[in-house]
């Protein structure tokens, strides 16, 4: 596999994208050439302590005396008290501005790692190595950090930007299939909202896809960086419209999360049924024909992930949206479809439409 480079254009704060296959020892002259520290604090899951061992050699390799804090699988992780464990580490091996926190895992430890490097001594260098699908093309990059409170999700965080972003595509051949299906849901979702020709491309490779092809996941990992990093360049801190588009379907499926504990479903899951249910509100509201919404469904479907939520009470789900940091004075707002490939942000949406499609939906 050729190694790719993407740039995120930030000014002072860009980094780069390295796409590359089977190369994880080569985190430690990544990590050299963007670092002058002499400490890592690798930030991971037990589950994937092989990658973390090599990561930490590799580091090592490189000039880094490193540590390994092991942290549980699962979105309750990511929470204050967690946070203040990782602080508790990096007292003690002695951090300083310098010293380098690297997350290698998934989402939940990009999330939760990335908050401790946001906060520890007001900002300490932030390294992403992505072993999950969904981590790469998504959580990985673009600045986004934090820790759920226990009436809404990522609430509490900050934006801070990595000094840069590591993908070895080939850590993907662990992941089990249900984190691999999970990570599709964020795929997808850059073919509705910006390109139209990629989620061609996915309708017509979902066997290539399932099957991980190597030459297919690249290109799904490569596009997808490109296309979120095109919207964090325009707008890195959600100050317009345009990086609210990569929030399509997360109003809702974070309501999915919270209605089952962050226990019933993974987050991509949450927000293939999401997806739907914007769709679904987009026809009432009369932006799109069923026929986009269908589409949708029928890939969705094609990898085994959910389209409909679960019967959970309509008013908690309401309740929660309420409460979703994208809300204004407790209004809703929503990313909604009006083509595939385009999308708007909508905040006139009566109440009475979220509950009907919703209603609909789990019928």
């Amino acid at each position: 596999m050729t190694e790719q480079t993407l740039r995120v254009n930030l000014g002072e704060r860009s980094y780069d994208i390295v796409v590359t296959g089977n190369s994880l020892h080569q985190l430690g002259a990544f990590a050299r050439q963007r670092s002058d520290g002499d400490k890592a604090l690798i930030v991971t899951h037990e589950i994937i302590r092989d990658h973390a061992e090599i990561a930490r050699q590799s580091l090592h390799d490189a000039g880094f005396c490193s540590w390994l804090a092991f942290r549980s699988t699962g979105e309750r992780e990511k929470c204050l008290e967690s946070a203040s464990s990782i602080y508790d580490i990096l007292m003690e091996i002695g951090a300083d501005r310098r010293t380098l926190v690297v997350a290698v895992g998934g989402g939940v430890i990009g999330d939760l790692a990335g908050f401790v490097a946001a906060t520890f001594s007001r900002g300490i260098p932030l390294l992403m190595v992505p072993t999950t699908l969904l981590a790469m093309v998504d959580s990985s990059v673009g600045g986004k950090v934090g820790v759920n409170h226990s009436r809404a999700k990522n609430m509490i965080g900050a934006f801070y930007q990595p000094i840069g972003v590591f993908i070895d595509v080939a850590t993907l051949n662990t992941l089990p299939d249900r984190e691999f299906r999970s990570g599709l849901a964020e795929v997808v979702k850059y073919g509705v909202i910006l390109d139209a020709d990629f989620f061609a491309y996915l309708e017509k490779n979902v066997d290539a896809i399932l099957k991980r092809d190597p030459a297919s996941i690249q290109r799904i990992v490569l596009r997808s960086c490109e296309l979120k990093a095109q919207i964090v360049a325009q707008d890195e801190r959600e100050e317009t419209d345009i990086r609210a588009k990569l929030n399509y379907g997360h109003t809702f499926a974070h309501a999915f999360e919270i209605a089952g504990g962050y226990a019933e479903w993974l987050h991509g899951e949450a927000v293939a049924a999401g997806m739907v249910c914007a769709s679904r509100l987009a026809q009432r509201r009369g932006l799109i024909p069923s026929e986009i919404s269908e589409r949708q469904v029928r890939l969705l479907q094609a990898f085994s992930l959910p389209t409909a939520p679960k019967q959970w009470p309509v008013e908690d789900l309401l309740r929660t949206m309420r409460r979703d940091k994208k809300a204004v004075a407790g209004q809703m707002r929503f990313i909604l479809p009006i083509g595939v490939g385009e999308v708007a942000l909508v905040d006139d949406v009566p109440e009475s439409d979220v509950r009907a499609t919703l209603e609909s939906v789990m019928r």
